[in-house]
């Protein structure tokens, strides 16, 4: 018995959707930026790994003349102790990166958590999860970052604790927006209806379907990360010496302006990733913005 006319129609245009889906994510992730932003962070991702076995020098001893400009021997040059500044800022890596990934992480699981029990719960819970979002985002982020970081004693970890204090509420505010419009859906409520419970409906329903602004904005945020932690390293709230760290060898370099390498690499270091996640995120927010795939689809 053949098929049902309709049968063939809703096969037909599966597959047609399908085809546009495939065809949105090469159009998306094979775009020019995209690439050369992936590139980028995956380099710095591998010297990261095997930074120990990449380096030329020992980050922390003396490998030369001090304040050295750059040569066959010592590509950065070196810094004011005789360190080669290439071998440092390729171990910096290992700071930077990773710590990046543990403030965003951290930032979106407690930000995550109390944007969904704000927007999923309202009333009262609301009320005071935003009013705490909106006294944290009342203080510029690095003025804030800064007292707690004082508060605490300058360290890595306080660094981190600081960043994450400051960077939650961005997550909070974004994903409580994204569940406010997703509970009024009507498959949530159908669900309810159906008798599913808070915590299924949650798992099951609301999180999927808000999770892509939160995405997006972690993807820029792991650039950002980066850079306020650089900041903190610059003004001495971060990571202690001798840790090789991009913001404290800025830091060391801009004290004499004359020895322009020990500053100029590890900036150039943190413009290409920071640049490279924006991209990204650019990327990703194309890709999961329904807009645009409705666009495509029609």
């Amino acid at each position: 018995m053949p098929p049902p006319a309709e049968t063939l129609v809703r096969a037909g245009r599966r597959a047609g959707t399908d085809r546009l889906l495939r065809s949105q994510f090469s159009s998306v992730w094979l775009r020019p930026w995209t690439v050369v932003s992936m590139a980028v962070i995956a380099i710095w991702a591998l010297l990261a790994v095997f930074a120990p076995w990449i380096a030329p020098y020992d980050p922390l001893k003396t490998v030369g003349a001090n304040l050295q400009p750059p040569t066959g021997a010592h590509w950065f040059g070196t810094d004011e102790l005789g360190r080669d500044v290439l071998s440092r800022v390729i171990v910096g890596t290992r700071l930077s990166l990773p710590l990046a990934v543990v403030i965003v992480a951290l930032s979106l699981l407690v930000g995550g958590i109390i944007g969904l029990l704000a927007g999923y719960l309202g009333r009262a819970v609301d009320t005071v999860a935003m009013r705490l979002a909106d006294l944290v985002l009342a203080f510029p982020q690095i003025i804030l970052a800064m007292a707690v970081t004082a508060a605490f004693g300058p360290s890595t970890g306080n660094a981190v604790l600081a960043l994450v204090i400051v960077s939650w509420p961005l997550y909070a505010r974004i994903i409580r927006s994204s569940v406010l419009s997703v509970r009024e859906q009507e498959y949530v409520v159908s669900g309810h209806l159906l008798g599913s419970g808070t915590i299924k409906s949650i798992v099951k329903d609301v999180i999927p379907n808000s999770a892509g602004p939160a995405l997006v904005m972690a993807t820029i945020e792991l650039g950002n990360a980066i850079l306020m932690l650089a900041a903190l390293s610059f003004l001495g709230l971060g990571p202690r010496p001798p840790a090789a760290e991009w913001g404290a060898m800025i830091a060391l370099g801009s004290q004499n302006l004359s020895n322009w390498w020990i500053s100029l690499f590890p900036g150039l270091a943190i413009l290409t990733i920071v640049l490279a996640f924006n991209m990204l995120g650019d990327s990703v927010q194309d890709y999961l913005d329904p807009r645009n795939r409705t666009g495509r689809l029609r």
